[in-house]
């Protein structure tokens, strides 16, 4: 699965719930409000103030190294 930053947050989590701890330390503790579900992992970094590409490496990177 390769991620993009034009994944919902909450899709993201329903395909890899594994990747939960590595929004929460990028600073993006409001995995779970209604909101957040819909907005994609570019404009979630945009309110976080985070560079949505190195997000988006940072995700891809831990899910290719815990792929099952």
């Amino acid at each position: 699965m390769m991620i993009t930053k034009d994944i919902t947050i909450g899709e993201l989590l329903k395909e890899a719930p594994d990747v939960a701890p590595v929004l929460l330390s990028a600073g993006m503790h409001c995995l779970g409000c209604p909101a957040s579900q819909a907005e994609s992992i570019g404009d979630a970094a945009l309110v976080h103030g985070l560079d949505a590409d190195e997000l988006v490496a940072e995700i891809n990177n831990f899910l290719e190294k815990n792929k099952a």
